[in-house]
């Protein structure tokens, strides 16, 4: 019970870090950065509690448990880039990397890239990558998946259009990259559209391909529709995993991590049949940027 009152908390308190920047960032900066100093100090605390949580749970998993040294590197990775992510990045700076798209006709073939954020985000998650794709002139489309609490269903027509603009642009199959959340609309937009010839090839960074124990089995508001779709063994997951080919999955890479504090149990981050990959010491917002996880997935384009 305390896990699920800790992610609520937790995802009232982002929400509110959204409208508290909003409201004052253009008249009094000063107060803007004096709120969300205090903000991100109980955020740290509360981050302690979560990966205290994370580490019990996850003595009963499969998979090696972090040590403790591993699990003070990743609670103070976490804090710092939270911080830049839902302080910065997504509020401020999601406009600042439009997206990339080249046109055919003076452009020699390029796999494209489209990326798909999860819970609560939207695509300044990625700023890192677009610096790096820009530089190196590969092709990306970052979707906005909206409603915030809509259901993961209702997210596949943005990622139908991302991909099939990019597949025309480039004449091929994108890559996608897909953190939290994001690998789950990744996966229904599969179900939904019955088409292999249109991904080359689906990354997902920390998904709760079984749900979370975070998000599960305290009371939830209705109108939270995608985070009851992924509470584990949803009727809405077992759904969608029997849907599933499992010869789709060998097309797919999963990384994962004993210092993810919110995917709970680790091991609901892997996928039967898939490339499951272990980042040792990764906390979740972590993963999304981490640069051993961005060169491993640039090698499958």
């Amino acid at each position: 019970m305390l896990a699920q009152i800790l992610f609520w908390f937790l995802t009232c308190l982002l929400v509110f870090v959204f409208a508290w920047g909003s409201m004052f960032w253009r008249n009094s900066p000063l107060l803007a950065f004096s709120g969300l100093a205090l903000i991100s100090l109980l955020y740290f605390l509360l981050l302690a509690i979560q990966f205290l949580v994370m580490a019990v749970a996850n003595k009963h998993d499969l998979i090696v448990p972090a040590s403790l040294n591993q699990l003070v590197r990743a609670w103070l990775q976490e804090t710092f880039v939270a911080a830049r992510v839902f302080f910065w990045w997504q509020p401020f700076r999601f406009a600042t990397w439009p997206d990339e798209i080249p046109d055919h006709h003076s452009h020699p073939p390029r796999r494209g890239i489209v990326f798909i954020h999860g819970f609560v985000c939207n695509r300044g998650l990625w700023n890192p990558w677009f610096c790096v794709l820009h530089d190196r002139r590969i092709p990306f489309i970052a979707v906005n998946l909206e409603p915030v609490f809509g259901s993961i269903d209702a997210y596949t027509s943005a990622v139908d259009a991302a991909v099939q603009q990019m597949k025309k642009a480039t004449g091929l199959p994108p890559l996608l990259i897909c953190h939290s959340m994001g690998g789950l609309v990744a996966r229904a937009w599969l179900r939904y559209r019955c088409d292999d010839n249109l991904f080359h090839y689906v990354v997902t960074l920390g998904s709760p391909h079984h749900g979370t124990g975070l998000g599960g089995g305290g009371p939830v508001p209705r109108w939270m529709i995608n985070a009851h779709q992924m509470r584990p063994h949803s009727q809405w997951l077992t759904e969608l995993a029997q849907s599933e080919p499992l010869e789709s999955r060998q097309r797919f890479t999963c990384f994962y991590s004993n210092c993810d504090n919110v995917v709970i149990p680790a091991s609901s981050a892997t996928l039967p049949g898939a490339d499951n990959r272990m980042m040792p010491g990764v906390p979740h917002l972590a993963l999304a940027v981490d640069r051993t996880v961005m060169i491993q997935a640039l090698a499958l384009l």
